[in-house]
């Protein structure tokens, strides 16, 4: 059996460490250097971070990355570059970096060079959506396509809607783009409603073709389509598949050419530049899509050549790792302070939470540490009327990523500043609060000084970049893809497969039938269990 994480000599330098710094506030850290906000700083591929309001010091930082050399991190970034199966219990590579690798780079696996391949696809991508955009492809009836409907759930709807939304500044206006993933009816019945559907194209993302929900909504989708048309040919005119399994998509009537594949070394949740993103290329269009590409393949760069204490999401992985594992502070808030980043929380949730969210090492014994923190947010300044009491003054230390962009995209007066400004000020807010003194010198009454104190010493990052441009937008991703392989590479956890999501899809194929039959069935759940499907099944049947 490997030596388990706490037994490591650098983890436990840092359980010593951590004991004699606990306690330092965020004030006296800067009072005892007046270089550390712009010290504590780095600036590379286009990306400015300051983490100087974190609780740590020069010895902190030089121990988090003693504890990645000693859990040898270079080597698992090296591994994974190199095509090796690192994700070991489903036996498969890991190479979601050679997705956008420029033309011509090799990254070789089992000594094929997949590059090529993944720009076969690109240019099938690329083809078909200049001729969605241009009008060109037509619908059933001779009508041009109007609106994109992706229908795909987890990774296969939560990158290509953020993405879409983080985009719709260089999105063609010519195209209305929706996405459909829940398979609560309402998802399908609102994102169709009023659609004409001779001029509608559903692009249905499920790599097996099997996916419950998915497959549930695109065949409701298509029998929509077909009553409305009249037609079963109008399938093959306004149905596209993003799949692998070619037999399932010509059964549903779609054309094997219509069809846009990937690997099985691309995983859900980091699939969102593989043909997952054909609707973002349908809205921004292929160019804006390669620059997004070209963004990510920069920042895979960064990450595989730059030396670790230099290394932006290594250094974004270790802090979050100190916060989650030694202050024990078990949350993430992500804060955009741009509101075309409006999901970009809900796809960090999956991102971070499906990756670590493991109980186990890749040797199958107990994780002898915290692992995933628990990821959420939403834009500012909205999240400021929401939920920032909390992060300011409640009982739980809240971490906090603030993102923010130096020009704005949709400039009105001066709101771009109010915007900035909100964002510089609630992190300073949160690192130094404001003591009693303070608050007794502005001339509160005595009773209500107590309420007004905030203590401040909350730690948080804050990552700057110029325009969110497809270039920086894909940089952003790349940077949290690869903080959360640093951190489940400390953990020496498998951060690619994701055992937790079937359980419960297991259980819901016994309970379906059971809904759904004609007579009483014999129930062998929990009692809890039986009880429920009993009183849906006897309101179900008024």
């Amino acid at each position: 059996m490997s030596k388990t994480l706490t037994d490591r000599a650098a983890w436990k330098a840092l359980v010593d460490h951590h004991e004699g710094i606990a306690k330092h506030h965020l004030r006296d850290l800067f009072a005892e250097d007046a270089t550390r906000g712009t010290r504590m700083t780095l600036d590379a591929v286009g990306i400015y971070l300051d983490y100087s309001k974190n609780r740590v010091t020069d010895k902190t930082l030089k121990l988090l990355v003693a504890l990645a050399e000693e859990c040898g991190l270079a080597d698992r970034i090296a591994a994974m570059f190199r095509g090796d199966r690192i994700n070991t219990t489903e036996n498969r590579a890991v190479l979601h970096v050679a997705l956008r690798a420029p033309r011509g780079e090799k990254i070789l696996l089992d000594g094929q060079d997949v590059v090529p391949a993944v720009h076969a696809v690109l240019d099938r991508m690329a083809k078909f959506a200049d001729q969605v955009r241009s009008g060109k492809w037509l619908g059933h009836t001779g009508k041009r396509i109007r609106h994109v409907i992706n229908i795909g759930i987890g990774g296969s709807d939560l990158g290509p809607v953020m993405a879409y939304e983080a985009l719709r500044h260089y999105a063609t206006h010519e195209l209305d783009c929706r996405f459909v993933s829940n398979v609560d009816s309402t998802d399908l019945t609102e994102a169709t409603r009023g659609l004409d559907p001779a001029e509608t194209l559903f692009i249905v993302s499920s790599k097996t073709f099997t996916t419950l929900e998915t497959m549930t909504n695109a065949k409701a989708a298509r029998d929509s389509v077909v009553a409305q048309l009249g037609s079963e040919d109008a399938v093959a005119r306004h149905f596209v598949a993003v799949s692998t399994n070619a037999e399932g998509v010509r059964k549903f009537g779609i054309d094997a050419s219509n069809m846009f594949g990937f690997e099985d070394w691309v995983g859900g949740r980091y699939s969102m530049d593989s043909s997952i993103g054909l609707s973002t290329m349908i809205a921004v269009g292929p160019d804006n899509f390669r620059k997004m590409l070209a963004g990510f393949h920069a920042m895979d760069e960064h990450f595989r050549t730059a030396p670790l204490a230099g290394n932006l999401p290594v250094l974004l992985g270790l802090l979050s790792l100190w916060n989650n594992d030694f202050l024990g502070f078990s949350t993430l808030a992500v804060l955009p302070y741009e509101q075309y980043l409006k999901r970009f929380p809900a796809y960090l949730q999956q991102l971070t939470m499906e990756s670590n969210g493991k109980h186990v090492t890749l040797d199958g014994e107990q994780v002898h540490a915290d692992t995933s923190p628990i990821v959420w947010g939403e834009p500012g300044t909205n999240g400021q009327h929401s939920f920032y009491q909390l992060i300011h003054q409640g009982t739980r230390v809240v971490p906090c990523d603030f993102i923010g962009f130096l020009t704005a995209l949709a400039p009105i007066g001066g709101q771009h500043d109010l915007l900035v400004a909100n964002l510089i000020a609630q992190a300073e807010a949160l690192a130094f609060g404001k003591t009693a003194q303070q608050v007794e010198a502005e001339g509160i009454a005595p009773e209500l000084v107590p309420h007004r104190v905030f203590e401040g010493n909350r730690p948080s990052n804050t990552i700057l970049v110029d325009t969110l441009t497809p270039e920086s937008l894909g940089k952003l991703i790349a940077l949290y893809e690869h903080s959360v392989f640093t951190q489940g590479a400390i953990w020496n956890i498998d951060s690619f497969d994701q055992w937790g999501v079937e359980l419960g899809k297991q259980l819901a194929s016994k309970v379906i039938p059971e809904l759904q039959a004609a007579q009483e069935p014999e129930l062998a759940h929990d009692s809890s269990t039986n009880a429920l499907i009993r009183r849906y099944r006897a309101r179900r049947g008024t």
